[in-house]
């Protein structure tokens, strides 16, 4: 028993063995960590003691006062696509304190730094608190960690850009530089010479700051790479990339009139004058003290957010274990420092999620696979490589996107994520269920050379049988969709053909959501495929026509016990003996196979 509990009165002696159990349940990596295991003890404790039975040592007695009832919980108000710092403060939604942080980055000496997460992980946020810190709104951090380390809360001039409003060709970029650089023009009426150019009017804007406050500027440039990306391999790019050249030389030839200098992004383009001029360019984006500067980690979760967990917990049936192991297996595991690989959840999808209380692809469907086309070719044919891949280390940490290959691009985009280290190469997977389900989607139009309409409406119809265990009916949808796909897809032309058989149809299941597993060695043999569905294991022999064929799947299956190592399991096994066209026109059929399971 934890000692930090005691039942309050012999009656409640029988709760201590549900607390005790309920410790046991709850995920060892939450658990393995004191402070997290303090935080659930205290959460259960509290909980019980407005049932008028727990108490918890070094508590006063009122503690009932501070419980949070259920009608504080309603009143508990997660920020969903809320990135003003000023909001979330001032209107009472819950915010997971990395001021400290914050903190140590504005004033740790370095003037220019850079910062690269993924899209939807809360750069935004970020950046819109150190412009609050700088501007001295002292009153927005009442109660946080940064109050007790900031003395002075000087307010300096802060030019912010977002650069996610510049566009994708020239005429957008400089329309959206001039009105930002118009507003700041205004503010402190600088002179502005009707022929004078972007960076001319830049400069002068950070000169005026300073003439006007006596203090340095600070600039705060957020997205800064969008235009660029969206603008890659299309004739709008050199023109844009000169824009860029031309204006954020400036931060250089400035140094004098700034204090702190601070740009994110989520790929890199070296070529622009960002990096080719600031040769002194912090960047933090692998930096220990910073790893969960954006992000959400477990502890903060833990911290954070127990009330959401139960209540999406209590509506899906789940316990707390279940929960919990469903939003990490869904959200978490992303790593962005090799010396510190803390678990990270994607913050845009654990806060969605906990507000609608389901789990759904909500980073995929923010639009955040729109550019891989761009980055990556033949993605269709390399998803498993992908999935345990290596990186050099200075390639993935210095690289620009347009040079460093597909895997420095998937990586930076949040599509990949740090999973080891060793001897200067990183190993690189896809960090959860969300990223590789939304990757395996985009990946079968192009691999079954479809339509996405013709592939969603299949792939609904699939999913659904499958969950049903349906076998004849989903028979019919994988039909269509891999019809003549091994022969006409040329891109598979190197590999034998039961080999495309199989790259085909994992990849479809697991764009539907399903587990997958392929080739799995027994002491018998190798089972061809494996998928799991909730209610369901079907277990899967291929056999080519002129290989046997359905009998001869069949027949491996029956003496090979195939179905063996899934007794124990609750769900239903069933066993498909799968025959295949020897010319690679598609499935012929398939038989569910009766063994003794």
């Amino acid at each position: 028993m934890p000692e930090v509990l005691r039942p309050a009165s012999a009656q409640m002696a029988g709760e201590e063995i549900k607390i005790r159990h309920l410790f046991y349940i709850i995920p060892h990596f939450f658990l393995r960590n004191q402070n997290i295991r303090r935080i659930f003890a205290e959460r259960i404790c509290r909980k019980n003691l407005q049932k008028g039975g727990w108490r918890i040592k070094g508590h006063p007695e009122n503690i009932g006062d501070q419980i949070m009832t259920d009608t504080k919980m309603n009143e508990r108000r997660l920020p969903v696509g809320i990135q003003s710092f000023e909001v979330i403060r001032k209107d009472g939604y819950l915010y997971v304190d990395k001021t400290d942080m914050i903190w140590r980055l504005a004033n740790r000496g370095k003037k220019y730094n850079y910062l690269s997460r993924p899209r939807r992980f809360g750069k935004s946020i970020l950046v819109d608190t150190l412009q609050a810190y700088f501007e001295g709104k002292k009153e927005l951090f009442e109660g946080l960690k940064i109050m007790q380390m900031e003395k002075d809360w000087t307010c300096y001039p802060v030019i912010r850009l977002d650069m996610s409003c510049g566009g994708a060709t020239p005429e957008e970029l400089n329309s959206y530089l001039d009105d930002a650089f118009y507003k700041y023009e205004q503010k402190y009426e600088v002179a502005v010479r009707p022929e004078a150019s972007l960076a001319v009017r830049f400069q002068n804007i950070i000169e005026t700051m300073f003439q006007k406050t006596g203090k340095q500027a600070v600039i705060l440039i957020d997205e800064y790479d969008s235009p660029l990306q969206h603008s890659w391999k299309t004739p709008q790019h050199d023109a844009c990339t000169a824009i860029y050249k031309s204006v954020f030389a400036v931060l250089k030839k400035e140094d004098e009139h700034e204090r702190f200098v601070f740009i994110t992004g989520i790929t890199k383009f070296t070529q622009i004058s960002l990096f080719s001029v600031l040769n002194n360019l912090s960047n933090i984006s692998f930096d220990a003290p910073y790893a969960t500067i954006c992000g959400i980690s477990k502890q903060e979760v833990a911290e954070n957010f127990i009330p959401e967990i139960e209540a999406m917990g209590e509506e899906n049936g789940w316990t707390p274990e279940e929960t919990l192991k469903q939003l990490t297996a869904f959200y978490d595991g992303y790593h962005f420092c090799s010396d510190n690989m803390v678990d990270i959840f994607n913050p845009f999808s654990l806060i969605n999620a906990l507000e609608d209380r389901k789990l759904r692809n909500y980073w995929a469907s923010s639009g955040a696979t729109s550019l891989l086309p761009k980055f990556v070719d033949d993605m269709e044919m390399k998803m498993e490589y992908f999935d345990h891949c290596f990186i050099e280390g200075d390639t993935l940490e210095t690289s620009d996107v347009v040079n460093g290959g597909a895997e420095l691009f998937l990586y930076q985009s949040g599509y990949l994520t740090i999973k080891g280290y060793d001897d200067g190469v990183y190993i690189l997977g896809f960090p959860n269920f969300e990223v590789r389900k939304a990757l395996y989607r985009v990946v079968v139009p192009a691999l079954t050379m479809k339509s996405n309409s013709e592939v969603v409406s299949a792939q609904s119809f699939l999913r659904k049988m499958m969950q049903d265990g349906n076998t004849a009916e989903a028979k019919k949808a994988l039909k269509a969709l891999i019809a003549d796909v091994p022969y006409s897809n040329k891109k598979m032309a190197s590999m034998d053909m039961e080999e495309r058989y199989r790259l085909i149809m994992s990849t479809i299941f697991r764009a539907l959501g399903f587990r997958v597993e392929v080739e799995r060695m027994l002491a018998t043999g190798r089972i061809d495929m494996i998928v799991e569905v909730p209610s369901f294991i079907y277990v899967l022999e291929l056999k080519l026509s002129n290989n046997g064929g359905i009998s001869a799947a069949e027949n491996q299956m029956k003496e090979k016990s195939y179905t063996e190592p899934f007794k124990a399991d609750k769900r239903k096994v069933i066993a498909l003996a799968v025959e295949l066209d020897e010319t690679g026109k598609g499935l012929i059929d398939w038989k569910e196979v009766e063994e003794s399971l």
